[in-house]
């Protein structure tokens, strides 16, 4: 393969999210050395970027990791830019307190088909054992709260924000995972384009681990840039949410985080929700 063109500046995607915001703070503020790399910074919802990926919009991206095996061919995953709910992850929430095995036969809104979260609920209920409908993720609690839907699968701030709607926790899937597999499960990672070329990837994914490291060593600054996508969030409480999911699982997988990705798609493929994926390349 020749060299790629670099005088096209590469797209970037990830979501509007503080922690998003927060690994990438040092590469958007000219912080960290690009070398001979362009970046664009493309910011939509993860929804989004799944799509976008479907059609290998992007140079690299975030995606789900229920949405890589309907990518794999085009992309690989990057070592850094997971992220990792290591013992908690997206929550089911309702209006009353239930079991959440009386999840089974309700109405459910989901913040999209292909998110992590939605693939793990399937796993945990059973293919086709609920109802759903796709509302945008930051309206999940109000619609729920407002009756519109008998649960709610809640990502991304809701998480932490979900008991100011009178909410109760039904299931942490996060939770679930960990007591299942003994592993964290795997929400997002970062993926990128095969045809930029094998040392290109090593380079630019080089790049994008030396964002991480250096908002995790200025901390203070970084969430402070990050607090300008903190929806209903203070900083301590965008502090909190940043320190969740940007953390050394962030900088590197590790063994335990690609055996869980592993997993993840296994089971999916098992359970008839996802195609198989027989390597998964990290970068």
């Amino acid at each position: 393969m020749t060299e790629y063109d670099t005088s096209q500046t590469l797209l970037l995607g990830h979501s509007p999210d503080p922690d998003d915001a927060f690994m990438f703070y040092g590469l958007a503020k000219g912080l960290v050395d690009a070398g001979r790399w362009r970046f664009e910074h493309v910011l939509q919802d993860i929804q989004t970027l799944n799509e976008r990926a479907l059609r290998g919009e992007l140079h690299i991206t975030a995606i789900s990791i229920h949405a890589y095996p309907y990518v794999a061919d085009r992309y690989a995953l990057t070592n850094c830019g997971s992220s990792m709910g290591d013992g908690y992850g997206p929550l089911v929430v309702a209006r009353e307190p239930m079991a959440w095995q009386d999840l089974r036969g309700q109405r459910i809104a989901v913040p999209g088909r292909m998110t992590t979260a939605f693939l793990a609920l399937n796993l945990l209920l059973g293919r086709d054992a609920f109802e759903h409908e796709i509302v945008p993720f930051d309206r999940i609690l109000e619609h729920v709260a407002a009756g519109r839907a008998d649960a709610g699968l809640i990502i991304h701030e809701g998480q932490l924000t979900y008991q100011r709607q009178r909410l109760e926790s039904v299931v942490d899937l996060g939770v679930w995972w960990k007591t299942e597999t003994g592993l964290p499960l795997p929400l997002g990672g970062n993926v990128i384009r095969r045809d930029l070329g094998a040392e290109n990837m090593r380079e630019i994914a080089a790049i994008l681990q030396r964002s991480i490291r250096y908002s995790l060593d200025h901390r203070r600054e970084a969430v402070a840039h990050a607090l300008a996508y903190a929806r209903d969030m203070g900083t301590d409480l965008a502090d909190r949410f940043v320190g969740m999911y940007v953390n050394d699982w962030t900088l590197d997988y590790g063994e335990a985080g690609r055996s869980a990705v592993r997993e993840l798609l296994q089971r999916g493929h098992q359970a008839g929700l996802v195609p198989a994926v027989e390597t998964i390349d990290f970068v």
